[in-house]
């Protein structure tokens, strides 16, 4: 078997915001597949591509209304077939979204769900009956705000979904559910695409007798009503990781695919290895790199260190279409270059397989979207304290001196950031010092060294701000040392050097020399 997702690089495209092709203002599987030869050249190995499925788009098409056809937004089933067959032929992968937990409430399922109590799919999602009160059958809380409970008068029940009011929870207790769920996998598995990115992948399954979820000890505050619950009841059932395995055992039926698994969990690192033993999925990436800050070494140290298992393969990403962009989430608002090429260095070095966002190798900062432009209805429900999943939505920019960045010939969904603009693809494509540039360096000495795709990785005991750590593979051995400060350092660090393979900075007579957010990889005899 070709586990080609082993220690690969991965190019998150957000379809919406990618490149509109058709001039209303949204991006398209079309934009996607014209600029195929710009993603061949950065280096990647293949392409997480975001929802493109039918959807009132409530959250933008993570509600989804028909898994198995593309939102006219978007484009056709014919589009999709060409930007497979565009990537394939220049030898992408292509990975796409699938967001079974839940669906939007005008799928056809709940449509025919919510009408009556004993209809053909009645017990298709999570339905229960009020209390003697009236009140909400527990206390569960949606992620986006409010209870995780909407009353349907038509069915005189309440639903149940742990985000939008808009996006009911399937039931997976439900055997014909699940058996619907693998096949519509298979449908795309059969269209030949090469695997899936599991939304909330440990979301499926909520504890069928619908117990509280019990307070969490709070040190500080709590920014949403969201994060007051230990989450024990409403996901990551025992059950979930069965429902894994069967969708490893139907990947397993096809040649060459892989799936990866999004965790939500305040057990990152530990729920995530739980998803990825041999026989359930194939890797997992988390949120401790994406949530968690300021940056140190102790962060990224104790994120890799934490993923104990050999047996399980972890994903890493530092910024995607949820978070904040991580140059201006760590770096805050005068982040330099330097910064934000030390991030791409390090996240090429990382153990796992890596998933870099669209916009990521131009070094963008987080979009500013004002207050009446904005469109995520998380960012709408908790301004200003939580400026939501805009400003890393915003479109990417192709050309500086176009009108909307090249994006597209109209206003766009999201607004231009002109800070954003300066960064466009055509200006950094010129510039053998760009962050573009040096982020096609970082991926192409990923995938010359084998130690750095599969290796395993050792920390090297250092003070901060140094991140220092050995990867390893057959008798190779490869030293990475970043200095995460703005200021010079030099310290003494006793290796075996053969050679500085990349990177800025020195290593003489047993000392490492680093200018600021320098970072150099040596090779060891």
């Amino acid at each position: 078997m070709n586990e080609w997702w082993r220690g690969s690089v991965i190019y998150q495209i957000y379809p919406r915001s990618f490149y509109d092709s058709n001039g209303d203002g949204v991006g398209d599987l079309a934009g996607v597949t014209s600029k195929i030869d710009y993603i061949k050249t950065l280096g990647v190995d293949g392409i997480w591509l975001s929802p493109f499925f039918r959807s009132p788009m409530k959250d933008f098409g993570y509600d989804v209304s028909d898994y198995r056809d593309v939102d006219p937004v978007f484009g056709t089933l014919a589009d999709f077939d060409k930007l497979l067959d565009g990537a394939h032929t220049v030898g992408l992968k292509l990975i796409i979204d699938q967001v079974y937990s839940h669906t939007s409430e005008k799928h056809e399922w709940f449509a025919e769900s919510r009408s009556s109590k004993n209809n053909s799919k009645a017990d298709w999602y999570v339905w229960a009956d009020a209390k003697s009160d009236g009140s909400m059958p527990n206390n569960w809380l949606a992620l986006f705000g409010g209870p995780a409970w909407s009353w349907d008068t038509q069915r005189q029940q309440y639903y149940m979904h742990n985000f939008l009011s808009e996006q009911p929870d399937l039931n997976f207790h439900n055997p014909e559910v699940q058996s619907e769920i693998l096949d519509i996998a298979k449908f795309w598995l059969d269209r030949g695409i090469d695997g899936f990115r599991l939304d909330v992948a440990n979301f499926y399954f909520c504890d069928p007798e619908l117990k509280d979820n019990p307070p969490k000890k709070s040190n500080g505050g709590f920014d949403r009503p969201y994060k007051h619950q230990l989450h024990l009841n409403d996901r990551s059932q025992p059950e979930n990781i069965i429902f894994m395995e069967e969708i490893r055992n139907l990947m397993d039926q096809y040649e060459d695919k892989m799936a990866v698994a999004e965790i939500g969990s305040e057990s990152y690192i530990a729920r995530s290895i739980e998803y990825t033993t041999p026989n359930r999925l194939h890797t997992a990436y988390n949120f401790m790199l994406l949530e968690n800050g300021p940056l140190s070494a102790k962060l990224i140290r104790d994120a890799l260190e934490s993923w104990t298992s050999d047996e399980a393969w972890p994903s890493w990403s530092f910024s995607n279409h949820d978070v904040e962009r991580s140059r201006s989430r760590w770096g805050g608002i005068n982040a330099s270059n330097e910064f934000t090429r030390m991030l791409l260095n390090i996240l090429m070095c990382l153990r796992g397989t890596i998933f870099l966002y669209q916009g990521e190798e131009l070094g963008l900062p987080q979009g500013q979207v004002p207050y009446d432009k904005l469109q995520d209805p998380e960012a709408i429900r908790f301004w200003p304290n939580n400026l939501g999943r805009d400003g890393c939505r915003t479109p990417m920019p192709w050309e500086t001196h176009e009108p909307y960045a090249g994006f597209s010939q109209v206003e766009p969904w999201l607004p231009i950031d002109t800070q954003q603009q300066a960064l466009a693809v055509d200006v950094q494509v010129q510039d053998e010092n760009s962050c573009l540039a040096w982020t096609k360096k970082c991926i192409h000495l990923r995938k010359e060294q084998t130690a750095l795709r599969l290796g395993s990785i050792d920390f090297i005991e250092t003070p901060e701000p140094i991140l220092a750590f050995r990867r390893t593979y057959e008798g190779e051995s490869l030293v990475c040392i970043f200095n995460m400060s703005e200021s010079e350092i030099s310290r003494s660090l006793a290796i075996t050097f053969k050679k500085i393979l990349f990177g800025i900075g020195d290593y003489k007579d047993g000392k490492i020399s680093l200018p600021a957010f320098g970072g150099i990889v040596i090779q060891e005899n």
